[in-house]
Formats: C-alpha cells, sequence, structure tokens
C-alpha cells in the first residue's frame, strides 16, 4: 500500500525506530542495534513530541478507504493514549519488575546475534551506552519525584533487588560480564573491550539499584494500588475498549467460581478421593510426571509446537506460510521475571519467533502445567498472531505489523490454549487440568487487579475474607490458590500486577470478545461458517484495539 496514511505510519515507525532503538530491536528493524534508548526527560519528551506531529498530520489525511480507515483507526488510538500517558507522567514514574525502561534497557540484549565478530563488535558499542540509558533513567524518576508522579515503593524495592542481581550482587553471576563471555569462542570478537564494558554496565545497574534503594524509596508511594483514574486510562490502553471496572470486577468473581468447580471435578479423574491440593502436590513431585534437566524441557516445549503446527496446518485449520512455520523455544536467562513469555520475528525474519522460558535454577519440571502456556506462547497463540502480522506487508501498515494491544493480543493467546483443548490436545486430564489452572489463574487476575487498584472489597458472599480490602498477602493468597506454580512464581506475578495495573486483566476480557465474536459469526453463517477462514479475517486484521476488533470481524 501506498497511501498517505500507510507512507505516514511507516514513517512514525522509522522515526520512532531512531528515537526508541530498543523498541527497534524488539520490533526487528535493523539499523539501531548499535545505539541505547534516551530514558532521560529530554528522550521522552522528543519521543512525545513524534507521538503530537504524527497524530496533527493524521487528522488532515483522508481516511475514507477501507484499508486506510482501519491503519489511520488503529494509528489514532494508540497516538492519542500516549498523549494522555505523557500527560499523566507515567513516562516519569516507569519502575516496575516487567515491561518498563528497566526491562527493556536490559532485554534487548537478548535478542542481539552473536554468531560473528562483526555482530560483537555491534554488542559492544550497544553495551557500552548502557550506563547512558541508566543515567537517564535515574534523570527522569528524580523529576517525576519533584512533580509528585512517583512509582510504588514495593515496586521501587524489587526494581532494585532485579537491578541488583543483573549487577552480580549476591549468588548470580552479572548479566553482562557472563554475557560477553560467550563471545571468546568467536574468531576475532573484541573480547577486551567486551568485558571492560560489561564491568561499566555492570556498576551502572548497581548505581541504579542503589539509587532506588536509599535516595528514591524513601519518597515512593505507600499505596500498592494506583486508584481508578490511573487505572481507568491503563485499561483502556491495554484493551483498546472501555472497560467498566465494577462489571469486569463481578464478572471476573463469577468465573473465578464456575472454573472452581470444574477443577474440582477434574482432580477426581486423576486421583479419587484426594483433594485439589492433593493432586497438585502428585503431579507435582511424581518424577515419573516430571522433565529432568533444562536442555530436556527446551526440546519437549519444541515438540509439542512442532506438533501443534503440524496438525493445524495438516487439518486445515489455518492459514500459514512456510516462511513462519518455525517458532524456537529458548530458555531465558536468569534475573528477569518468572513467567514464560514470547518474542516475534525480525522484520526481515532472519530471527525467527521464540518463546522464553525462565527456568531460575530449577531442574525438575512438572509437565501436567505446561502444555497450555506452550500452545498460548507459540502455536497457535502469539507465535501466529504475531509472525501474521509480520509478514503481512501488502494489507497492514508498518505500524499494524509491529504493535500489540494486550487486550486483543493475550485474549487471542487464550483463546489459543481454548481452541486447544477444543481440537482434544488437553483432552489428558492432567493437560487439562493445568489448562483449567491457566483458565482460574487469569481469572484471578481480573479480580486481584481491579480489586487492588480501584479499592474493591472483596464481596459478601465470597466466603473467603468477606468485606475486606485487598492487600498484597491478600492477592497471594487469592492466586495462589489457583496458581500451578510455586511460592517465588506467585510472588513474582503479584509483583507484576501491581506495577503494570491494567494488563492483568486482558487476558480474560480480550477471551470473552474472541469468543463473542467467533458465537457471533457462526450465528450469522449457520453450516456455511468456515473456521479457517475466520482465523484469516481476524488474524489478517493485524493487532488492534478490541473496540476496532469488534467492528471490524462484524463484517467477516
Amino acid at each position: 500500500m501506498s497511501s498517505p496514511v500507510y507512507k505516514l505510519s511507516d514513517q512514525y515507525i522509522t522515526q520512532l525506530a531512531a528515537l526508541d532503538p530498543a523498541a527497534a530491536t524488539y520490533m526487528g528493524i535493523a539499523g539501531h542495534d548499535h545505539e541505547m534508548t534516551d530514558f532521560s526527560p529530554a528522550g521522552h519528551d522528543a519521543r512525545a513530541a513524534l507521538d503530537r506531529d504524527t497524530l496533527a498530520t493524521l487528522k488532515g489525511l483522508d481516511t475514507t478507504v477501507d484499508a486506510d480507515r482501519l491503519a489511520a483507526g488503529v494509528l489514532r488510538e494508540s497516538l492519542e493514549l500516549s498523549a494522555l500517558e505523557h500527560a499523566a507522567n507515567e513516562h516519569l514514574r516507569s519502575i516496575r519488575v516487567i515491561a518498563g525502561d528497566v526491562d527493556a534497557a536490559r532485554s534487548i540484549f537478548d535478542l542481539m546475534p552473536t554468531d560473528t565478530a562483526a555482530d560483537w563488535e555491534v554488542i559492544c558499542e550497544r553495551m557500552s551506552k548502557v550506563p547512558f540509558s541508566f543515567a537517564g533513567m535515574r534523570e527522569s524518576w528524580a523529576l517525576g519525584a519533584q512533580r509528585g508522579a512517583l512509582a510504588q515503593r514495593r515496586q521501587v524495592i524489587a526494581s532494585s533487588e532485579q537491578l541488583a542481581a543483573w549487577a552480580g550482587r549476591g549468588n548470580m553471576p552479572a548479566f553482562f560480564e557472563q554475557f560477553v563471555e560467550s563471545a571468546a569462542t568467536v574468531k576475532g570478537a573484541p573480547m577486551e573491550r567486551l568485558r571492560e564494558v560489561a564491568k561499566d554496565a555492570s556498576r551502572a545497574l548497581g548505581e541504579t539499584s542503589d539509587y532506588l534503594l536509599n535516595e528514591y524509596a524513601p519518597l515512593a508511594d505507600l499505596q500498592d494500588g494506583v486508584g481508578p483514574e490511573r487505572h481507568a486510562l491503563a485499561r483502556r490502553r491495554f484493551m483498546g475498549m472501555s472497560v467498566e471496572a465494577k462489571d469486569a470486577y463481578e464478572w471476573g468473581w463469577g468465573e473465578v467460581r464456575r472454573i472452581d468447580t470444574e477443577m474440582a471435578r477434574v482432580a477426581q479423574q486423576i486421583q479419587p478421593g484426594a483433594t485439589l491440593d492433593e493432586v497438585r502436590h502428585l503431579l507435582d513431585t511424581d518424577p515419573a510426571r516430571s522433565i529432568q534437566g533444562e536442555e530436556g524441557l527446551r526440546d519437549w516445549l519444541q515438540q509439542l509446537m512442532d506438533e501443534a503446527m503440524e496438525f493445524l496446518i495438516s487439518n486445515n485449520h489455518f492459514e500459514i506460510p512456510q516462511s513462519i512455520r518455525r517458532v524456537e523455544a529458548m530458555i531465558s536467562p536468569p534475573g528477569g521475571a518468572a513467567a514464560m513469555y514470547y518474542t516475534g520475528p525480525s522484520e526481515d525474519l532472519t530471527r525467527p519467533g521464540r518463546t522464553w522460558y525462565p527456568t531460575n535454577g530449577r531442574t525438575v519440571f512438572p509437565r501436567w502445567s505446561e502444555p497450555t502456556t506452550a500452545y498460548h506462547e507459540g502455536v497457535p497463540g502469539h507465535h501466529l498472531q504475531v509472525a501474521i502480522a509480520t509478514i503481512n506487508s501488502e494489507k497492514l501498515s508498518r505500524f499494524q505489523r509491529n504493535t500489540f494491544v494486550s487486550g486483543h493480543g493475550e485474549g487471542w493467546a487464550l483463546y489459543a490454549e481454548r481452541l486447544m483443548d477444543e481440537f482434544g490436545f488437553l483432552a489428558n486430564p492432567e493437560y487439562r487440568l493445568g489448562y483449567l489452572y491457566a483458565q482460574a489463574f487469569r481469572a484471578a487476575r481480573v479480580v486481584i487487579d481491579i480489586g487492588i487498584h480501584c479499592g474493591f472489597a472483596i464481596p459478601q458472599d465470597s466466603g473467603w475474607h468477606a468485606g475486606e480490602a485487598w492487600t498484597p498477602a491478600l492477592m497471594l493468597e487469592f492466586l495462589s490458590a489457583r496458581s500451578s506454580s510455586d511460592d517465588e512464581f506467585n510472588r513474582s506475578e503479584i509483583n507484576r500486577y501491581l506495577g503494570w495495573p491494567g494488563q492483568a486483566i486482558s487476558y480474560k476480557l480480550g477471551e470473552r470478545v474472541w469468543l463473542d465474536l467467533r458465537d457471533d459469526a457462526k450465528k450469522k453463517h449457520g453450516a456455511s461458517f468456515d473456521l479457517r477462514k475466520w482465523h484469516a479475517h481476524g488474524l489478517g486484521l493485524g493487532n488492534l484495539g478490541l473496540d476496532l476488533l469488534k467492528s471490524e470481524m462484524a463484517r467477516f
């Protein structure tokens, strides 16, 4: 497409990549891997100015053609929300354990090629600028403190601990120093310089950890919840639609009750007469039901995704081009968040889509809860969604191919889990219990995220701490009862929800939208409904807000 709207979208991504090299690496855009993002107030203001200028230009363009209408709608919604977030000083308190500036500046190194001496020259140049990025963060956080835009103290302390771990304090090796040693076997790699810049980078992480703990934490917000106003803006960002908090909170409680009942029923198929906790203990501790070692886990996850890909293709459930049929299972570096995640392919597909599994020192991995997560992160979940958009350059603008609205994306991935259950891949009662735990976990997220951030009390008819206000301790207790993971993971998740308000609700609420849309299409088309074509239509739209998704799927 070469319309003014598409040209503006392409131009915006090009300019954004120059102003945010970390985002460029995540998007797989070449030319900026030697640079680091400027996280100072000046850097944030430059990106905000780009958003304002692009939005002003967009408002003057003709968007009556269907493709232009959709491309403009997706771009406009994102730019308008970015402007609101900047005005609210959200960029000056982006201190959290996941999806914040700290995480972005460290994790981009996981995505960089490391095969040749030239690759390591690029890494060396980027790594030399890590101190610059973290100095910019400290400057922004200090300005936020002056303006009264403060991060939550719990997030500040957790981020300080995260940075200390990456800096090599305690029992963990320094991330950057360990990372560069893998270049020792690459002929011509600049080892002396790499070791020098790695030490400087580690020092910057340690200095930032100390700043957060000693200077910022005493000023930070003691309230764990961000309040209804900030949460409303976050809901709009993550959902791309208006969500009435009270209605969603009550619906989430209903889902929790429904899934709890189903879990108890399936548990009896595994170990008749046992409690749900006893069944979980069996599945978690039985060596015959576990995988030994990181490589064994990686190979097994790869096999799961390969088998799913083959099934979906051979049974004609999806249109999957040859170029994106490979998704790689990876083990993620230590020190980050505990949840499995996905990174998409580069624009030129030289970097494939990948799932990342944090083992966090574990060497034994119970199988029962893993298949549903592999389908969520890999196939037919995030990989199909992201990779299909990435290669759809003829129909989607460059912005559409690189944006991500969580309600759409995570809603699709949760729909993908349900789809694999419908296809019989989770018929094994143990795997189905894992799927139900994942469903209960996401339903619990709706309840505790809205509860803590909007200040809703626990319902009187809940039979559990009735009428009490949510606290992090109650969040952990409620989540742990519906989690297939260990205490360390669950605590990590609570930190995530407290620091990333609104994101946790996007899974179940997004899935609800996808399921409603599929039901609508089935009613509309009756016996002629074609699931493959419906999937192709939905994924062909790229990632977009749920209000836009509803209007576009009504055209199917």
